[in-house]
């Protein structure tokens, strides 16, 4: 059995956020909380939240469907995050004029599955 979860627009660049997303692919979800909490990027905090999010819609999938699923039991199988919508501001420049300043978002997905016995 596979879960999903999504986050959307959060307010971190993709390029920061696949930084912490490479270090849990393919880990343990156990393994993965562990890294993330003691990890000193911003970007674990909404990545933790996602992942959590997944394992909690993983066990109530199983409870759907009348099985029982062991946190750790399961493993992360694909991480990844895309590029959201990018909010363009502006600020003054330098003789009055006005400089673009780039406010880019992030999607995080994180699916997690059991592990093959």
């Amino acid at each position: 059995m596979e879960a999903r979860a999504i986050a959307k627009h959060i307010r971190m660049s993709p390029r920061k956020v696949r930084l912490v997303v490479d270090l849990i692919r393919g880990r343990s979800v156990n393994d993965a909380v562990s890294v993330l909490k003691f990890s000193k990027k911003a970007a674990a905090v909404p990545v933790g939240k996602t992942l959590r999010s997944a394992v909690a819609n993983a066990q109530d999938l199983a409870d759907r469907d009348g099985d029982s699923v062991d946190v750790d039991d399961m493993v992360i199988s694909r991480v990844f995050v895309d590029e959201g919508p990018t909010l363009k501001r502006w600020r003054a420049g330098a003789m009055g004029r006005a400089t673009p300043r780039k406010r880019r978002t992030s999607h995080i997905t994180v699916e997690v599955k059991a592990k093959e016995s």
